[in-house]
């Protein structure tokens, strides 16, 4: 799928030590990484060889060359189109603020898309067609993406269960069902409710989709589907908001996709809501 950059830059929190070592020296100069020999490269991240093969095995490579290749074709499609990320500061004007923000949340969707695994997104279509039901969980800004979704779905006719009160959410997924499909939110993967919720609902015989930051997290293992965004790291928690903005594509994407199974259906239970809700409207 290449986008191996974004994908080793998203991960690295969870990499081991050894891992991290390669992973940083790759990320700190990578046209430096395709000039060298696997000796040299390993020499210089102070590790073995057999450990750079192994790393390129874990993203899905053969070997070292076909990584070095792989690296190329990244540099290469990043030169032609560059977001450039800035941090936003007490000088700037509303024009920075506005160009600003708005490539961040460009740029959240756009490396979520190089990490989005559409055999994953099909997965979980699946499990939704052949449900009883949606129950979502999130807790504070994941929370507004469930909501996003409880309303979509709503409008679809698929009956989908929503609690903000996290006591709510762990009840929901203790009494989860076979025939249910569970869907949680968490962009750190490591939130304590949330985690509790799939776990319950897995033991529960329920699908479990997660929705989470790319890389190895806790959220995973209790996932049959799993659904990544990619971060953007910056200050006043703007990364905090294009994380969100990713989420709520990626939410579209499942909804739009969940629609096009069952088309006909689909337009009319929009338009009979679209109809009755006419009247609330000045």
């Amino acid at each position: 799928m290449g986008n191996y950059l974004t994908k080793i830059r998203q991960a690295i929190d969870s990499y081991t030590q050894v891992e991290r070592k390669i992973a940083e020296n790759i990320l700190s100069d990578p046209k430096k990484f395709i000039r060298m020999s696997i000796t040299d490269f390993a020499n210089e991240c102070g590790v073995s060889e057999a450990s750079v093969v192994r790393f390129c095995k874990s993203i899905g490579l053969k070997g070292y060359q076909e990584f070095k290749i792989a690296i190329s074709l990244d540099i290469a499609n990043a030169e032609e189109k560059k977001v450039i990320h800035e941090k936003i500061t007490e000088d700037d004007s509303i024009d920075d603020i506005v160009t600003k923000i708005s490539n961040y949340n460009i740029s959240a969707i756009q490396d979520s898309l190089k990490v989005l695994d559409y055999y994953e997104l099909e997965r979980a279509i699946d499990f939704i067609c052949e449900s009883r039901r949606i129950i979502l969980f999130g807790i504070g800004a994941s929370a507004i993406v469930a909501m996003d979704a409880q309303h979509k779905f709503a409008r679809i006719n698929i009956d989908t269960v929503f609690y903000q009160d996290s006591h709510m959410q762990i009840t929901m997924a203790a009494n989860a069902k076979p025939d249910d499909v569970v869907i949680g939110i968490s962009n750190s993967g490591r939130t304590q409710e949330i985690l509790k919720c799939m776990k319950l609902s897995k033991e529960n015989g329920a699908k479990t989709v997660c929705i989470t930051q790319y890389g190895n997290s806790p959220i995973t293992e209790y996932s049959d589907v799993k659904l990544f965004t990619a971060a953007v790291e910056t200050n006043l928690r703007s990364g905090a908001m294009a994380s969100r903005i990713a989420q709520l594509n990626l939410i579209d994407l499942i909804f739009v996709g969940t629609c096009c199974r069952n088309l006909d259906s689909a337009i009319n239970s929009i338009t009979k809501t679209r109809e009755v809700l006419k009247d609330t409207r000045f």
